[in-house]
């Protein structure tokens, strides 16, 4: 079925690890997935899956040279293998890395002792991935750490473009095989950042937690402008323009949400309090976020509306995703305050809301 190109192995094959997948496909790997899912393994096998992904959807019509499976013997002597498996979040904040445990077992197993490379692609809690090269020491398995610097909805796009490659690595690990495929496959010109694997578990950390920052400040200055009667717009345009600062992120809406940027200040919060550090600034961010939504809740109240209207429920505009979505909240709390919520129909999210939220909102 294929020719004789390197073989490359993806473990999870969520959004993040099916874009992957199909990126490196593209520009010429043979990808061997393993997917739990058996659905997502036959939909992705008949090319019938249906993604809100952009791109998906054609580039695996097009894909010639990918093969999933639920089973791990497919990886059965493949060198280098990226794991995209979840490591959801616990009560207290900290990662679950339940899921990488066990795949690394397998992949131990399969290896029969040959080299391999294990780039654990996932968000994880500083130090974990080096705990992970202990473990594995006697087993011809270097851990490398490589996350994802990606938004929903534009993973495709976002995984080609990068502003950085950030890798985490032994001493002894040889990254060369990595930089090589981000050469092939990305169209910008990023930084290639070489980190200790616990400086690059910070370092992804702390980016989404930073950007959170400027988000909470940017709407908790814009609530402030509008009670001045300013507009918060043109305000964070001014402030912006500062190349010090710059624009992105720093625009006046909803607060932040999603499946990532809520969760990663809550691990950085726990994280930092196991060596006796309070990282105020993560909590600050949560509390803002929180104080911000209040602001929007009772400025759409003071308009005394019977209903109100919303284009989306998602986090973010055109995403399916009502994880942490600060629209969803609100519209919510409009709800409990006796209001009318009118929704688009076209939103597309709709099925998320409708699964959960039976006959509270009116889609029109």
């Amino acid at each position: 079925m294929f020719k004789n190109m390197e073989k490359i192995g993806i473990i999870g094959l969520g959004r993040l690890g099916l874009c992957f997948a199909l990126n490196i496909e593209k520009i010429g790997y043979e990808v061997l997935g393993v997917e739990k899912n058996e659905m997502l393994v036959k939909n992705i096998t008949s090319k019938t899956l249906q993604s809100n992904e952009p791109e998906v959807e054609t580039m695996l019509g097009q894909a010639e040279n990918l093969i999933v499976s639920c089973d791990f013997q497919i990886l059965n002597g493949v060198r280098n293998i990226f794991c995209f498996v979840a490591t959801p979040s616990g009560e207290n904040g900290a990662f679950s890395h339940d899921q990488v445990d066990e795949v690394l077992n397998a992949t131990i197993q399969v290896s029969n002792g040959n080299p391999v490379n294990f780039i654990v692609c996932c968000t994880t809690m500083p130090g974990y991935c080096e705990q992970l090269q202990r473990r594995v020491v006697n087993y011809n398995i270097s851990i490398i750490y490589n996350p994802e610097f990606i938004a929903q909805g534009s993973i495709i796009r976002d995984q080609l473009y990068p502003d950085q490659i950030l890798i985490g690595k032994s001493p002894s690990a040889s990254v060369d095989f990595l930089i090589s495929m981000y050469q092939k496959m990305v169209k910008s010109n990023p930084s290639y950042l070489i980190l200790s694997p616990t400086e690059a578990e910070i370092s992804k950390l702390a980016t989404n937690c930073f950007l959170t920052m400027k988000i909470a400040f940017a709407n908790a200055l814009g609530d402030a402008c509008l009670s001045w009667g300013a507009n918060p717009q043109e305000v964070l345009n001014a402030i912006g323009s500062d190349s010090r600062i710059g624009n992105k992120y720093l625009k006046y809406g909803f607060g932040f949400g999603g499946p990532c940027f809520p969760r990663d200040n809550k691990a950085l919060i726990f994280a930092s309090e196991q060596i006796g550090i309070d990282f105020i600034y993560s909590k600050t961010t949560i509390g803002a976020n929180d104080k911000h939504f209040e602001f929007q809740l009772q400025e759409l109240l003071l308009q005394k509306k019977d209903a109100y209207h919303f284009d989306s429920l998602a986090y973010k505009n055109d995403s399916d995703i009502i994880e942490e979505s600060q629209r969803l909240r609100l519209a919510l709390a409009l709800i409990d305050n006796g209001k009318k919520v009118i929704v688009n129909k076209d939103d597309k999210s709709r099925q998320n809301i409708e699964k959960l939220y039976s006959n509270i909102f009116t889609f029109e």
